[in-house]
């Protein structure tokens, strides 16, 4: 993760006043993606996570 500017390549995201900038191509493979701040014990952070389609449903419910 990085600071950087909108290129031609990337999807650009708003979410509660934050952009996110991730390549296109990327985030195909792996949409949809969720951006976290999390804070605990061992330090805080942003964490990444993703349903990526690994052909056992589709990641977000449980009758798929």
């Amino acid at each position: 993760m990085a600071l950087d500017e909108p290129k031609e390549d990337d999807e650009v995201m708003n979410e509660d006043g934050i952009t996110y900038l991730v390549n296109k191509e990327l985030f195909e493979m792996v949409k949809p993606v969720r951006v976290d701040f999390v804070e605990s014990v061992y330090g805080s952070g942003f964490s990444i996570s993703s349903n990526l389609n690994t052909g056992a449903g589709c990641g977000s419910c449980s009758s798929c």
